[in-house]
């Protein structure tokens, strides 16, 4: 699959953007009122439409040049999500004990970055795979490790030059970015619409199938 990796979308114009996690359930309704739901996906694929995003016509050109660079839907970029893009809260300090990642076995030495989104008993997790290069943090037992172990941001794993012990639990702090395409072949510009905010460019995330999903 081909993918930008750099450079990423436009920061202002993702900023504006208007979007966020998208499930697919089905609903069957019976009589009275009565209906049977069933989730589809166990994991969301988040969408948007950056068009919101456009506030001036030097953005509009700003899209017009990346869309061009990606040839529409043939590659894939990164795109910042500005209300979900730590390991935390936004509005919080990211920290190597943010997300539990995995526990040793004195043998495994990969683990995949993840982040946990709980609610009571219900917990969904996503697999993070484009990582922010330079804000992965990592410990272990809650000892921080700023040593013996690498990232690559391109697909969030973590790898550790030894082994993490038997039951040791192994966290991890980050930034990432969102695995996207454009949702569309072509861009139809009228500048009375980009004027009038009536303008709609659809971007979907792109998920992995050589990536584990829960």
């Amino acid at each position: 699959m081909s993918f930008l990796e750099t450079p990423r979308f436009p920061d202002n114009i993702a900023y504006g953007s208007a979007g966020g996690p998208a499930y697919s359930t089905r609903i069957v309704e019976y009589g009275a009122g009565y209906e049977q739901r069933d989730v589809m996906w166990s994991y969301a694929r988040h969408e948007y439409d950056v068009a919101y995003g456009i506030r001036k016509i030097e953005d509009l050109y700003s899209l017009v040049d990346f869309f061009h660079a990606v040839r529409g839907r043939g590659y894939g970029f990164r795109y910042k999500d500005f209300a979900d893009y730590k390991s935390c809260a936004v509005n919080q300090t990211l920290s190597d004990t943010d997300q539990t990642i995995g526990t040793g076995d004195g043998v495994e030495t990969d683990f995949q970055l993840i982040k946990k989104y709980t609610k009571g008993s219900m917990t969904t997790t996503r697999y993070i795979t484009k990582p922010v290069s330079g804000t992965v943090v990592i410990s272990i037992d809650d000892v921080s490790q700023p040593s013996d172990w690498t990232v690559d941001t391109t697909t969030g794993i973590v790898t550790f030059a030894s082994a993490p012990a038997s039951s040791a639990v192994v966290k991890a702090g980050y930034e990432f970015d969102v695995p996207v395409r454009f949702n569309v072949d072509k861009i139809s510009v009228v500048y009375s619409d980009y004027e009038a905010g009536d303008l709609s460019v659809p971007v979907v995330e792109l998920k992995y199938h050589s990536v584990p999903q829960p």
